[in-house]
């Protein structure tokens, strides 16, 4: 019969709070069974191989990024485990390819140094590319990541009506994806309150009102817009490349947070 965890130990083990176990539960992902004290007849929380199963499910996609109600959509169901476990495998498998480049490029740095050569300009940016840089978003990749979404949501005349306005208005177009590029390297902080993130902020909700009034077919377009990026937050892959979004949306409300205190004292 398979061992059952009490809270204390399955918080040691798995590197959570006993808290962040109650809030999964209060959220509805994770159900403990219960067991009588014989003494008390006091009802003790327990997990078994299912909830742990599942537990695991929770902190993978957490790690992924995800919002509680993100995670939430994705564990419907009995049979979540393998899609995940098959999405992580992947990631890693990304990751582990990158750390093997970056550890062959390290070693023949330092054998190339150990010989007396000096590194080259070319040596010295692969090294960097494949060490250091945090590779963001670009606004093609961005785009790239939402395509399969807006077709499922925008129509071929919402389509067409897009195409028309970004022909007409090449140059606010060529601002948000300049914007959208620097909200990607802001993001990477993960702090959406430095004055940096105000100052973005600001010219991002400019350049929104610029695009409203041009007139835009956006507006129109707004609820079915908000259905695509719901659908790919829901999606892991997808949501990693979108977070973007997410980043955008706190920047402005801590904006708009900010300037209401300093009406509210004025």
């Amino acid at each position: 019969m398979d061992r059952h965890l009490s809270p204390a130990e399955t918080a040691r083990r798995f590197g959570v709070s006993i808290k962040a176990l109650r809030l999964y539960e209060q959220h509805g992902f994770l159900k403990p069974l219960r067991t009588s004290n014989g003494s008390t007849g006091a009802a003790w929380r327990v997990y078994g191989p299912d909830q742990l199963a599942r537990l695991h499910q929770i902190l993978a996609l957490k790690r992924l990024g995800l919002s509680l109600g993100q995670i939430g959509e994705l564990l419907v169901g009995e049979d979540a485990l393998d899609p995940i476990l098959a999405f992580q495998e992947r990631v890693l498998v990304k990751d582990s390819e990158r750390i093997s480049r970056a550890l062959v490029l390290l070693r023949s740095a330092r054998t190339k140094l150990a010989s007396g050569a000096a590194l080259s300009i070319d040596d010295l940016t692969a090294l960097t590319q494949e060490t250091v840089m945090t590779k963001y978003p670009t606004a093609k990749e961005l785009k790239e990541a939402m395509t399969p979404f807006s077709q499922r949501h925008l129509t071929p005349q919402d389509d067409a009506s897009l195409k028309e306005w970004h022909a007409g208005h090449s140059d606010l177009v060529s601002s948000g994806k300049v914007l959208m590029e620097e909200a990607a390297v802001l993001m990477a902080s993960g702090d959406a309150t430095t004055p940096a993130a105000m100052d973005f902020a600001r010219r991002f909700r400019a350049l929104t009102a610029q695009v409203n009034s041009s007139p835009s077919p956006v507006p129109a377009m707004a609820p079915r817009i908000k259905a695509a990026l719901d659908e790919a937050r829901s999606d892991p892959e997808a949501s990693q490349k979108i977070e973007v979004f997410g980043f955008i949306q706190k920047a402005l409300t801590n904006l708009q947070a900010r300037e209401s205190d300093v009406k509210d004292k004025g």
